[in-house]
């Protein structure tokens, strides 16, 4: 007996079922999306708690950095968009 009542044997059967179905790309791609939303979500917990354990302070100096961030990602790509119009 498995896993509540149901056999190893029906539990291969459904498993051959779902990849004739889907197919091994699309279970592949499924499982690495899901793999990225959880490591995601662990990464969002974490900083989370670190935010918690900062006083005010240095949380508005990491929101200023990542405005600073942000303005040179914008102006770099202003810089390439130019660069493609000149070729």
């Amino acid at each position: 007996m498995g896993i509540g009542g149901i056999s190893i044997w029906q539990l291969l059967i459904i498993l051959a079922i779902v990849l004739l179905l889907f197919g091994t790309k699309r279970l592949r791609n499924l499982g690495g999306d899901l793999g990225g939303a959880v490591k995601g979500f662990k990464s969002a917990m974490r900083e989370g708690e670190a935010a918690d354990d900062q006083p005010a302070d240095s949380t508005s100096e990491a929101s200023i950095s990542q405005q600073d961030a942000t303005e040179t990602q914008k102006s770099d790509e202003a810089s390439v968009d130019k660069d493609q119009n000149k070729a």
